[in-house]
Formats: C-alpha cells, structure tokens, sequence
C-alpha cells in the first residue's frame, strides 16, 4: 500500500474483532517503531505488549472507562525513559514524550499498512497504569493504543481536517 494511502486512511478504530493479530504483522509493526528516528539515537522507549484478558480489562479504569481498549486483542503500552535532556529550551525532562511519539505514530501507520487498526489513546491515569503494569519510576506512560483487526470497512479518508491555508505560513507566523 502507498504510503500517502496509508495516511490518508489510518483511523482511530474503537470496534475490533477477537481474531488475535498475526505475529508476521505484529513483528512488521513492532519493527517500525523499533527503527523510528530519536534525538541523538536514544531510543528511549519501551513497548509493553499486553495480551491476557485480566490485565486488559484492568486497564479500562485506567484509561478512563474507554471499554473499547481491552476488546482488541492487544494493547500496547509506550512507555519512554526520563533522558534528562531539555529540547528547545522548555521541554525539561520530558523531551522523550517527542521521540516516543516519533515512534508511536510509525507503529500506528505500520499498523494501518498490515489492515490493522489502533486508536492513540492519551487519556488516562500514568501513575496508576505504572504502578498496575510495575513501570520503573524513570519511565512514563507517553501513550496506549489498543491493535486488531477492525470490525467492519472502516479504512476511509478524513474529511474533517483543516486545508493547507488555515496551518501554513511563509517566512514569518502569520
């Protein structure tokens, strides 16, 4: 699939079907975000896989009662380390959010070219999720995306988004 398809189309997807996500795929996507670029090639992410059903259905409190989570057949959880390393001057010690958010957007896109469907989820509760999933203190919870098969034709073009005028300016912010 083109790559500006797999863009065009990629969804967040909130139905899934039960059919457990084939391991050729998932090491396709895995790998994707594996080779994802990071600041001076830290790499500071790690990528929890949960699969048994218990621990799927303690996250949804987690994630703000987002049910849809735990009926994929699998969640993963981006967790990044703390690289005490300050971009642009205000980022602080999160700067890692960037290049773990590098790194998720490749595994979502990877995801939508192998016909599996994720949904970006940023609502929920870090602390709780690290103490549940036993996350190191220097590591937080960047994001969470439930992958599967999506449960009807769901892979469609966007048509709410802004157009190139309303977000491009030239030479000075305008």
């Amino acid at each position: 699939m083109d790559l500006y398809q797999v863009i065009k189309t990629r969804r967040s997807i909130r139905s899934y079907r039960p059919d457990p996500v084939p391991e050729e795929k998932l090491n396709r996507v895995l790998e994707a975000a594996r080779l994802a670029p990071s600041g001076n090639n830290r790499q500071p992410w790690k990528f929890i896989l949960v699969r048994d059903e218990k621990i799927k259905r303690g996250l949804v409190p987690l994630v703000h009662h987002q049910s849809f989570v735990a009926q994929a057949p699998l969640v993963v959880v981006a967790c990044g380390e703390n690289i005490h390393y300050s971009r642009g001057g205000y980022m602080g010690d999160f700067s890692m959010l960037v290049d773990v958010s590098i790194a998720v957007d490749h595994l979502t896109l990877a995801a939508r070219a192998e016909g599996l469907g994720t949904c970006w989820i940023g609502s929920f509760d870090n602390s709780r999720i690290k103490q549940y999933l036993g996350i190191p203190h220097d590591f937080q919870v960047v994001a969470l995306t439930p992958i599967g098969l999506p449960e009807g034709e769901v892979f469609i073009e966007s048509t709410n988004r802004k157009g190139l005028s309303e977000i491009i300016c030239y030479e000075r912010f305008s």
